[in-house]
């Protein structure tokens, strides 16, 4: 007779009758870079989210290992060198001996939805690297430079052990506010003779930036566009405590500025945990988290008949008593 593991899933790599997504969490904690995509996959595809499912599994199983990883976001306008400053990062938090995650999000195409994912192209650099996974991921039409799912990707990255996680946004321009919410560290990349002092004042990149970093800076005009930032930001007042962002020079494809970079970066790390804004940053992150879940999970349950929106359509009922009703309050 065959024997059942009830509630269990044997693992052909592991051992029968441990749960499957336990097997996945302790194989990527020990660097199993398989194991780390297939968990980045159940979470990105969202698996049986609104009915329990291996997503939750995920979610349970790295809790405990969780807040840890340094996350740092790149943003900025195309062709500014997020890609090339992002491989250089890696680098140089490899030579320190740290584990690091890069999530690169990709602008997916408005008709079938699929996207090039050309920024893994360009890390090839560092694809056998054991000590660095590269994930790229479709923005699948999601507005504010990140995919919807980037959060739960970092919360996996971030519990399976991996020191800095390098978020890389789609680079649309004015419109990349969400990585602020995400990342501890947020990087500004701006280049010379792009216009992008002028990009800065339009988008509010000026609330978002922790660091400004001018790459490129071998170009005519980088001095110009440092001027610019300066004059930006002497229209703001703040408080002794509060933190200025330094501007940084960088040739990322050179390697040059990168320890001012890296400097810069731990200096405002530091900054966070000194004045309790790193706590506070990551509990906002979490309340993000968790009304974007509840709200998926509130649609998914929720079912508008034709009834009730022929109702509202018809003027027999407002909208807010058809929501009521919807939710059982009317």
């Amino acid at each position: 007779m065959r024997r059942r593991w009830a509630g269990r899933r044997p693992d052909p790599e592991g051992t029968p009758g441990v749960n499957e997504v336990d097997q996945l969490v302790d194989r990527a904690r020990s660097g199993d870079h398989r194991a780390v995509a297939r968990l980045v996959t159940i979470v990105e595809s969202g698996e049986s989210a609104a009915g329990g499912g291996r997503v939750r599994e995920v979610a349970s199983a790295l809790a405990p290992h969780a807040g840890n990883a340094q996350v740092i976001g790149l943003t900025g306008s195309p062709g500014v060198g997020k890609s090339t400053t992002t491989t250089a990062l890696v680098s140089a938090y490899r030579k320190e001996g740290k584990r690091v995650g890069v999530l690169a999000i990709d602008p997916s195409s408005p008709f079938s939805g699929g996207a090039i994912l050309g920024d893994r192209v360009r890390m090839q650099e560092h694809a056998l690297d054991p000590g660095v996974y590269i994930r790229s991921m479709s923005s699948r039409g999601h507005l504010g430079g990140l995919a919807a799912t980037t959060p739960q990707a970092v919360r996996v990255l971030d519990g399976v052990g991996f020191d800095v996680i390098l978020v890389e946004t789609v680079g649309v321009g004015q419109a990349e506010v969400d990585i602020a919410s995400l990342a501890d560290t947020t990087l500004v990349l701006l280049a010379p003779g792009m216009g992008d002092g002028i990009q800065a004042v339009k988008a509010g990149i000026l609330e978002i930036a922790d660091v400004f970093v001018i790459n490129k800076a071998d170009r005519d005009g980088a001095d110009h566009t440092m001027r610019d930032i300066r004059s930006m930001m002497a229209l703001i007042t703040r408080e002794p405590h509060e933190w200025r962002q330094p501007i940084v020079k960088t040739v990322a494809h050179k390697a040059e500025g990168l320890e001012e970079l890296l400097e810069a970066i731990e200096k405002h790390h530091s900054w966070l945990g000194e004045h309790g804004e790193l706590q506070r940053r990551r509990t906002a992150r979490a309340s993000a988290e968790i009304t974007a879940i509840a709200l998926g999970l509130l649609r998914a349950k929720l079912d508008v008949t034709e009834e009730l929106a022929g109702s509202v359509a018809a003027g027999e009922l407002d909208p807010y008593a058809a929501a009521d009703r919807l939710l059982g309050e009317g």
